[in-house]
């Protein structure tokens, strides 16, 4: 599995991410190849790339030039809103992975313009020569992740900045209020001295795609780019790194807790119903295993799997329900298969597949769902549904 960890310690925008992209690798002509394909009228913007200093590092620099920016062609682009765009993406001919990523961080950018300006997200208006700007930087981030084929991608924590931003607004708070929307959920560090370090569009990226994990994942480093930003900060580098990298794909290893206690004096209904209420709140797993206990009595002994932010929680509602004046936790290693469901259309109706490296399974509900409205075996389901999707499950 290939993955992508951003280390977006000094910062983030649309320009320094293209920019390190194609530091690893992705040829210039490919991405403008591919954007060619949004029907951008002719000689709306020139891409290009340098290499610049940035501190004592030297990055990658991604420009997009933009003909006559005060003459009536920039007024063309004055007003693009946010469902124009979308439709935009929607019908060029680019691949389908690209569409769904770039859709995927240009709507959590207008979701957060529309949240700052309230206004409707289909509303939300693209002006500062920003209209072609986040376009060419947003769907060319999702040109190049496809053309890295990067599966999941990671990122540090990011600087606040500080200080005021000029906008097309007015004179706005760093981060403005749109990039402080989209960092909810991203973790956050104040590292660094003020200036506008996050931008809406980097910000945008970081949400619609990568998952926060604070440090690096444990992986083999492949390739590392440099994306350098327009700004020269005093404190720091102002260039974003991308450490391209693969993880073995077989299985994760996690941290679980067994919670655990014998119960001898529980009626076999109470069992049944704490059982219930212990999936509703969301164990991992349940089970009871006949025990003997002091007394000569045959009891039960109750075990639960969750994750550890779940104990108190679920150590809670066995006390309450079975009475048990105490519970066992114990951590647990597991080692878990990477699997992921996938929806398939049969002649029976939407199946989902349960797949991993090791083969694929149907999921057990939906061919209950399909036995139980057309009057067939479960096992019949069952091998139909597998026959079609062409594997012997």
């Amino acid at each position: 599995m290939t993955i992508l960890y951003f280390d977006a310690t000094a910062g983030i925008a649309g320009d320094m991410t293209v920019a390190a992209l194609l530091d690893l690798g992705v040829p210039l002509d490919c991405l403008q190849q591919e954007l060619a394909k949004l029907g951008l009228p002719d000689g709306a913007y020139q891409p290009g790339e340098g290499s610049v200093q940035r501190g004592g590092m030297t990055g990658r620099h991604f420009v997009v030039r933009l003909p006559h920016e005060h003459g009536h062609h920039h007024h063309m682009h004055h007003h693009r809103n946010y469902a124009d765009i979308h439709r935009m993406i929607a019908e060029s001919s680019l691949s389908e992975r690209v569409k769904e990523l770039a859709q995927r961080i240009f709507l959590r950018l207008a979701e957060a313009e529309a949240f700052a300006h309230q206004v409707a997200v289909d509303q939300v208006q693209f002006h500062e020569v920003g209209a072609i700007d986040s376009i060419v930087d947003i769907v060319g981030t999702a040109i190049a992740l496809d053309w890295l084929k990067v599966d999941r991608v990671y990122c540090s924590a990011v600087p606040l900045g500080g200080g005021f931003v000029e906008t097309a607004h007015g004179r706005l708070p760093v981060p403005a209020p749109a990039t402080a929307a989209l960092l909810k959920g991203l973790a956050v560090h104040n590292d660094c001295g003020p200036g506008e370090r996050v931008t809406p569009t980097g910000a945008a990226i970081l949400a619609a795609l990568a998952e926060p994990c604070g440090s690096m994942p444990v992986m083999t480093i492949l390739k590392v780019g440099h994306g350098a930003g327009s700004k020269d900060f005093s404190d720091c580098p102002n260039i974003l790194r991308g450490f391209l990298g693969e993880v073995a794909e077989q299985a994760d290893h996690e941290n679980v807790l067994e919670l655990s206690c014998n119960l001898d004096d529980v009626s076999p209904e109470l069992l049944g119903y704490t059982m219930e209420q212990l999936f509703a709140a969301g164990a991992l797993d349940v089970w009871y295993t006949p025990i003997q206990m002091k007394k000569q009595r045959p009891a039960v002994m109750l075990c639960l799997l969750c994750r550890p932010e779940q104990k108190d929680q679920l150590a809670q509602l066995v006390m309450e329900e079975t009475g048990t004046l105490g519970v066992r936790v114990q951590q647990l290693q597991r080692i878990v298969q990477r699997r992921r469901i996938e929806e398939c259309q049969t002649s029976l109706g939407t199946v989902r597949f349960k797949i991993s490296p090791h083969g694929c399974k149907p999921e057990y509900d939906d061919c209950c769902r399909i036995a139980r409205e057309l009057g067939l075996p479960l096992r019949e389901v069952q091998q139909i549904v597998c026959r079609e999707r062409g594997h012997a499950c």
